[in-house]
Parts: C-alpha cells; structure tokens; sequence
C-alpha cells in the first residue's frame, strides 16, 4: 500500500484488536464508517493507478473488488462456522481499503498467523488434541471434552489479532 490508505487501516486494526480480545465482539460502529470511508476515497486514490488530480473509475473498482474479495472468502467461512459475522465485515472494509491484490496477499499471511494463534491457543487451554476430534465420534473418556463444548467463550478465538498482523505484514512485504 501506498502513502494515502496505511493510518486508517491500521488505527481501525488497532482497535479491532482490542476489542475483540476484550469481548470477542468487532462493532459494527468501528467497522461501517471505515467501510463507508473506504468507499469514498477510493475514487481519489492515486496509488491505485487513478488520478491525483481527480476522480477516477479505476479507484472506485479497486475498492469494490477488494470489499466483495473479503467478503467472499470470509463470508465462506462465516457460514461454515470458522469466523464471526465482525470478522467478515472487517475484512470486507479492509479489502475496501486495500483493494484485491494486496487483500489476497494478507488473507494468506492472515491464515498462516491464525493456524499459529489456533495452535497456541489450543496448546494453552489444554485442547490440542480436540482440534484432531472428528465430530459425532467419542474418543477417550465420556464428557472429557465437555468444559470446553459447554463454555463458548473457551472455544471462540478472537480473530481480529490475525488480521491486524496479517494486514500489516502486507503492508510491508509488496513492493511498492
């Protein structure tokens, strides 16, 4: 990314971030203006091969590509249980932001910081080998798995650490 785009990514980043760590929840207050802040500039966005003088078309296609992208491959795994719906919007208004190209840049460094996080974060709550369990079979003693089926907190991971890391990765690993 260029000059215009990187403090509002990283500052909405940021508090995502915490939020999410704090109560698992992305608001939707964070997320929509920095989406509708997106959509907006885009069209100005020199760094996307547009105008630095006017409005330009490219900008405008950039920003939506970039927002279905994330919304898309997010979306995906929203409906297969593995993200939650803040997650999505998140990445959608940072594919607003970023565009396709880099987006999918940071979706697969995005991945590879969250297979890590889910390793660490199984290891620490005492449930690796629940990550290997597959659904509907018993294994080992009854109710051995149950504290973490019955407290949904133990098993919902923040993800927005992920993205803020695997964005900013992105921002730093393109050629500019």
């Amino acid at each position: 990314m260029h000059s215009f785009a990187w403090w509002p990514v990283v500052g909405v980043l940021t508090i995502a971030t915490f939020t999410d760590l704090r109560s698992r929840r992305i608001p939707n207050w964070l997320v929509f203006p920095f989406l509708l802040a997106g959509i907006v500039s885009s069209p100005w966005r020199f760094d996307w091969q547009g105008s630095a003088h006017g409005f330009a078309w490219h900008g405008l296609g950039q920003c939506f590509a970039g927002l279905g992208l994330g919304f898309l491959v997010y979306g995906v795994m929203f409906f297969m249980g593995g993200m939650g719906a803040g997650d999505v919007k998140l990445c959608a208004a940072i594919g607003a932001w970023i565009g396709p190209m880099q987006l999918i840049f940071g979706l697969v460094a995005t991945s590879i910081v969250g297979g890590i996080m889910v390793f660490c974060w199984a290891v620490m709550g005492g449930f690796l080998m629940d990550l290997f369990r597959v659904p509907g079979k018993e294994h080992g003693e009854p109710g051995e798995s149950e504290p973490i089926r019955s407290n949904p907190l133990k098993r919902k991971m923040p993800y927005a650490p992920a993205i803020a890391l695997g964005t900013l990765f992105s921002f730093f690993s393109l050629p500019r």
